[in-house]
């Protein structure tokens, strides 16, 4: 009984209801038969009102033109006759004005294709030639009796005399070349072939012996002419160049391998240019270089032989080498100079200028001028940039399109409100019905229930 009551209920609101639409057919709620829920529909009246901005401040938003409350400026419409057309919010153009282009500063400039260079001013630290640098030290143990070259920093010519050594290992060595000599002088003439064969190579394997102990070809004829040892030898420079290090004092005992003085040749010289992570791709071996001194003098020229493979963890750079000559000695080990390379890109690449490119983050956006006041929001891949101030354009547009290279961010900006008012606007239907659809009517049968 409870359930033909509540029927008999909803088929009397429902004959109500529906002579309400039939006088009102374009109300705005419409009653469900099944289960009596409502549904409200979409006023078309608000999507074709007209909001007013400031071109200067597109974050004011008004439903009345005006003036702007920061600036004072007069607002500018909006959306006008139902707003801007689906592909255009889809795609993010906007459309200005050409009164508010004027008051924005908008300026644009043509997509071309153009070679890009770079030039890349570093400084450098100069660094020893490593090839030239010489380590003199004795293959014997011994006592220092005199040093020939006593000063860090003394230029040493090869063959110059740098110490003399007494050692034991010698003394010993000069009477085994002296007995060899002797003997060979005995068994020359021996009729016996073998014999005399065994004395003269006896007395090369002494000479050898001495030279294997860096003791020179002069001090050996010297030994075998006055047939007397000598209590010490003398050890000679094998290389020309700069005392860099002084390891010994005149009565030092040293022992075999030791260090005593470390030589380089500063002749040649390597300089250590320090290259940022993002100027990479500008440098190249063989490049050419030029070096600048930290005092007047005119410039010395090189090219970089070398670029480490690693990056330094304290600069984030990662080093170029330079071969310099240096013979005048002008460059000193371990002073700074000024480096200026040259560094040539891509060749004909597509160019826009440094300006035009707005960078968010991990996007990069161009703003396309395609006419009749409309601009593009276009994502695009930069590659180079140059010194003359232009990117090279990867991907996203094409040679001979205007784009925008001034205002940009208030254009970034009116994009991105627009976008977010568009998202709050009401969905315009395709086609809107002349009269909005009513429940269906009851029949005959359920009148009939209704009053019994």
């Amino acid at each position: 009984m409870a359930v033909s009551f509540r029927k008999k209920i909803c088929l009397l609101i429902t004959i109500i209801l529906h002579g309400l639409l039939l006088v009102t057919p374009a109300a705005d709620f419409y009653p469900s038969f099944l289960g009596c829920r409502h549904e409200h529909g979409a006023a078309r009246a608000a999507d074709e009102e007209t909001l007013y901005t400031c071109s200067m401040h597109p974050f004011i938003i008004q439903k009345e033109p005006g003036q702007c409350p920061i600036c004072g400026m007069d607002l500018v419409p909006l959306r006008r006759g139902g707003g801007r057309k689906e592909d255009e919010a889809s795609s993010g153009i906007i459309t200005i004005d050409p009164a508010t282009q004027q008051n924005m500063g908008v300026r644009t400039a043509v997509v071309t294709r153009r070679n890009l260079s770079r030039t890349i001013r570093t400084v450098g630290i100069v660094g020893y030639d490593e090839p030239r640098q010489y380590s003199v030290n004795t293959k014997t143990d011994g006592w220092i009796e005199k040093l020939y070259v006593n000063q860090t920093g003394e230029s040493v010519r090869k063959g110059q005399p740098l110490l003399d050594i007494y050692s034991p290992d010698l003394v010993a060595a000069q009477q085994e070349f002296l007995l060899a000599v002797r003997n060979n002088a005995v068994l020359a003439a021996n009729p016996f072939p073998e014999i005399a064969k065994g004395a003269e190579n006896l007395l090369k394997a002494a000479r050898k012996r001495l030279e294997y102990l860096d003791i020179s070809q002069e001090q050996i004829n010297a030994l075998e002419k006055n047939d007397e040892i000598t209590k010490t030898l003398t050890l000679y420079a094998g290389n020309s160049g700069v005392v860099t290090r002084k390891a010994v004092n005149e009565g030092a005992f040293v022992k075999a391998g030791t260090e005593l003085f470390q030589l380089s040749d500063i002749s040649h010289v390597w300089i250590y240019a320090d290259i940022y992570e993002y100027e990479l791709p500008w440098v190249k071996e063989g490049q050419e270089a030029h070096v600048y001194f930290p005092y007047p003098r005119p410039p010395i020229h090189g090219r970089v032989a070398t670029i480490y493979p690693y990056v330094e963890a304290k600069t984030r750079t990662v080093k170029a080498r330079i071969d310099v000559n240096n013979a005048d000695l002008a460059l000193k080990p371990d002073m700074y100079v000024n480096v200026v390379l040259e560094g040539e890109g891509a060749e004909d690449a597509l160019t826009v200028p440094s300006e035009a490119v707005l960078r968010s983050g991990q996007r990069e956006t161009v703003f396309v001028a395609v006419g009749n006041g409309k601009f593009d929001p276009r994502p695009v891949k930069t590659g180079l940039e140059s010194d003359d101030g232009y990117f090279q354009i990867i991907e996203g547009l094409h040679e001979g399109e205007k784009i925008v290279t001034s205002a940009q961010f208030m254009l970034d900006s009116e994009s991105k409100l627009r976008e977010a008012v568009q998202k709050f606007m009401p969905a315009t239907p395709d086609a809107a019905p002349t009269t909005a659809p009513g429940p269906a009517a009851p029949t005959q049968g359920e009148l009939d229930d209704l009053f019994k």
